[in-house]
């Protein structure tokens, strides 16, 4: 049987048969997009949730700064990157976008320092040289504040001392700064304790704020009445005392320095607490002046006092006991008079010392005005006197002068009057005037006039005299020389007569034989006279047979 076609296709075709919905399968081939989707997902999340904050940094220029590469490091240890750079809209300074990490985000904090560290040399010190290989990058100091910020202004320099090292900062005020700058040393019996961590111009010009930081444990010895000076370079000091030269150190003569020192007997004052402000002196000798009680006293002078200069000593017998403070011109137009009046400044405490009582006990001195009225009653005074004959200056000398007029100093004015003497320089001026004023009342006009009547007197007689001896050249002279001729003659014919064959002596040797004769004969009787002198009376004893 031959199947029909509509047969054949219903037999042929196989009938449908529902089946269940199947559920949704990933493809494998989705497999690794899905995983490195995932991985970098959590690489974000893990990023975002390390991400520390973005701040912004204020230079006055980008130099050695680069978007990308320049690393932010805090002791060394990277906490973030620079991320951009952008010139202000003033075109004053750059902007510095930082990105940090989320570790960094305790550093944000109002007084927290920002610099760029690259190689430096300031004042003597050396820094940043291994940028010079890996490149600049951007330091960062912690601060202690606990406001947050995230705008700052970066420094052009480092700081000077990093606040993690123990000790205490100081302020000075000075003049000028002289040659003090950033890393300037600080000395301490002339050990090196410390630096100067910044010098600046006061706001009305007038002077300069220098802040100085001194490392533990040499800041205790900052105390509330230390003096600080300058130590920079030489100290030259040519004065009444002579010449002196002092120094520090040879890094204070070239970098300059600061010295500081409390005075002796007064180290149990406290220590100076942080940030105390003290006073910058010149020198030490102005420094250690200004730690002593002071009290300022009036000299009234009348001679002439060229070569006191201010800042010349007040002298006691070798000891400094003050100085001098201002000098003045005074005139008196009543009795037409000047004087120079010389303000002086007296250490009380070097003037009492150890007061001695009439026992020679040491006992508590007595106030200063009263040791000084006493002093001043037994004949103290003050005088000029000459220090330096090189130089020609002069000193205010204290001592006592017995034979001067009694005096008092004088309370009532201000300051006090204290008596004074003229001093030895003028008396001798005094003494040479009187010397020339006696030469001038010498009558020198009439002893020139007797000396020269004296001159044409002994001329006249020179005259005389040269006439006389021209007559006598011309009448006496040829008779005296006849009258040598008979002298002559004569004493010839006397020769003859005292030669040895002459009868002249002849005689006289005849004569001189007989008295020797007579004297024998006369010694003969004064011997027979001396054994018999009877025979005066009785005569000449005839010799017995």
């Amino acid at each position: 049987m031959t199947d029909t076609p509509q047969n054949f296709e219903s037999s042929s075709i196989p009938d449908a048969v529902s089946e269940p919905k199947r559920r949704y399968s990933i493809q494998l081939v989705w497999i690794i997009p899905i995983v490195a989707a995932i991985i970098g997902l959590s690489l974000a999340v893990k990023s975002f949730m390390d991400r520390g904050d973005t701040i912004t940094i204020t230079f006055k220029t980008g130099e050695g700064m680069e978007a990308g590469k320049t690393k932010i490091k805090y002791k060394d240890v990277q906490i973030g990157e620079v991320k951009g750079l952008a010139i202000a809209k003033d075109r004053s300074h750059v902007v510095v976008t930082v990105e940090l990490t989320k570790d960094a985000r305790g550093l944000l904090v109002k007084d927290t320092k920002f610099w760029v560290v690259r190689a430096r040399i300031s004042g003597g010190n050396v820094s940043g040289l291994g940028t010079l290989i890996g490149g600049s990058y951007i330091g960062v100091e912690a601060g202690t504040s606990l406001e947050s910020q995230d705008t700052f202004t970066g420094l052009e320099a480092p700081p000077a001392v990093s606040l993690d090292i123990p000790g205490r900062q100081f302020t000075l005020h000075a003049a000028d700064a002289g040659s003090l700058d950033t890393y300037s040393p600080i000395f301490y019996r002339r050990m090196q304790v410390g630096q100067v961590i910044s010098t600046e111009l006061d706001r009305d010009g007038k002077g300069v704020t220098i802040k100085v930081f001194i490392r533990a444990p040499f800041d205790q010895y900052v105390k509330t009445n230390s003096s600080f000076w300058h130590a920079s370079g030489v100290d030259l000091t040519l004065n009444a005392s002579g010449v002196k030269i002092n120094t520090e150190s040879m890094v204070s003569i070239l970098l300059g320095g600061i010295s500081f020192q409390t005075p002796q007997g007064r180290s149990e004052a406290p220590p100076a607490q942080p940030n105390s402000a003290f006073t910058l002196f010149p020198t030490r000798e102005e420094a250690l002046k200004n730690t002593e009680t002071v009290q300022t006293y009036l000299l009234i002078f009348k001679e002439s006092v060229r070569g006191l200069a201010v800042g010349a000593p007040v002298d006691l017998r070798g000891v400094t006991v003050g100085e001098v403070t201002k000098i003045d011109v005074a005139m008196d137009s009543r009795n037409q008079e000047i004087s120079i009046p010389v303000e002086i400044q007296l250490y009380p405490e070097r003037l009492r010392g150890q007061y001695r009582n009439e026992l020679q006990q040491v006992t508590p001195p007595p106030d200063v005005s009263v040791l000084l009225d006493t002093l001043v009653a037994h004949g103290f005074r003050a005088e000029v006197k000459s220090g330096n004959l090189l130089t020609g200056q002069l000193y205010v000398a204290l001592d006592f002068f017995p034979k001067v007029k009694h005096s008092k100093i004088n309370w009532s004015t201000t300051p006090p009057r204290f008596p004074t003497v003229p001093g030895s320089m003028d008396q001798l001026q005094k003494k040479l005037m009187q010397i020339v004023q006696k030469i001038e009342n010498m009558p020198l006009e009439e002893l020139a006039g007797d000396a020269r009547k004296t001159i044409q007197s002994l001329d006249a007689t020179l005259k005389s005299a040269e006439k006389l001896l021209k007559n006598v050249d011309g009448t006496v002279v040829p008779e005296a020389r006849a009258a040598l001729i008979e002298a002559r003659k004569t004493l010839g014919g006397a020769s003859q007569a005292l030669s040895g064959d002459g009868a002249l002596q002849l005689d006289l040797r005849e004569t001189m034989r007989e008295v020797g004769q007579a004297a024998q004969s006369l010694r003969v009787l004064s011997d027979y006279l001396e054994q018999h002198p009877e025979s005066l009376i009785r005569g000449k004893r005839e010799d017995k047979q």
